[in-house]
């Protein structure tokens, strides 16, 4: 049995091959290995991913890709947490980027973006991704991302400048105040999966002006900051995967058209494609 996971810094989304059927979905807390120790992820599948583990023993493959998983450090963090749950498989570890290049460019060249909880960039040459200076977090980079709107709002609303009724709207689904914004931005951990929580406001005021003009904001910044950094950008095209892009998928299109970017995938979650294309690869 092969198992293959997508994760980000909020959520992994794993697929589980099966001799006869459809493969089996599981889904646990992100294990990002910048913000995560070995033991931490190892208690954190033993926690949340009993399920999963009931198969471990039938694993074979496992093919992980996720945020964070940038250098070989980080690699056999993660690698040796799930050695000690999935005795007897063979364990390739990469990064997210690489995954989503698979699951969206497949073979071709082009540019992959992850637009989700945080944000990043890839030049994919058909066999390996090529990254620049980009994927700096979420307290430098994440430029566009679901941390970098909820850092918006956040600070929209605590310093008071969002329009009346959108300040009501944010206070009355969210109670919150500068104290208890403070202890878990800079006294809890997953700060940056705090911030991304806030997101879906903006779907919820997406609307309004104040929508749009955030939105405007945020994506034409990972535009500028991101894509463009690339010069031969507009000849290839640019694949988008995670939830920002997915859910503002129209906002985000507008903008690559009037930037002269050739949009090509935008899909929510690559897990399923991924896998397509890791099965495919073994039959090779």
């Amino acid at each position: 049995m092969i198992l293959v996971a997508d994760s980000g810094s909020s959520k992994t989304d794993w697929l589980l091959t099966q001799p006869d059927g459809d493969p089996i979905e599981f889904r646990t807390p992100g294990l990002n290995p910048y913000f995560l120790t070995e033991k931490e992820i190892v208690k954190i599948l033993q926690d949340r991913g009993a399920d999963m583990l009931a198969y471990a023993a039938k694993v074979t493959e496992i093919y992980f890709f996720g945020a964070g998983c940038s250098g070989p450090d980080r690699h056999e963090i993660v690698s040796n947490a799930l050695s000690q749950l999935f005795t007897k498989a063979y364990i390739s570890v990469d990064s997210d980027l690489l995954g989503s290049a698979y699951a969206t460019c497949g073979h071709e060249r082009g540019l992959v973006c992850v637009l989700g909880t945080g944000s990043n960039i890839s030049f994919f040459d058909g066999e390996d991704t090529h990254s620049g200076k980009h994927g700096l977090g979420f307290i430098l980079g994440d430029e566009g991302s679901g941390n970098w709107f909820g850092k918006m709002l956040i600070t929209d609303f605590l310093y008071g400048h969002m329009p009346p009724e959108v300040q009501t709207l944010f206070e009355n689904t969210y109670e919150l105040s500068k104290e208890i914004v403070m202890q878990n931005v800079y006294q809890k951990p997953a700060a940056n999966a705090y911030l991304a929580s806030f997101a879906r406001f903006l779907n919820v005021v997406r609307r309004t002006d104040y929508g749009q003009e955030l939105l405007k904001k945020g994506l034409t910044e990972f535009i500028e900051t991101n894509i463009k950094s690339y010069p031969q950008y507009h000849d290839h095209k640019c694949h988008f995967v995670g939830s920002i892009a997915h859910t503002f998928t129209p906002e985000l299109t507008a903008l690559c058209k009037a930037n002269g970017i050739h949009v090509g995938k935008i899909i929510k979650q690559p897990i399923f494609d991924l896998l397509r294309f890791i099965l495919s690869r073994e039959e090779q």
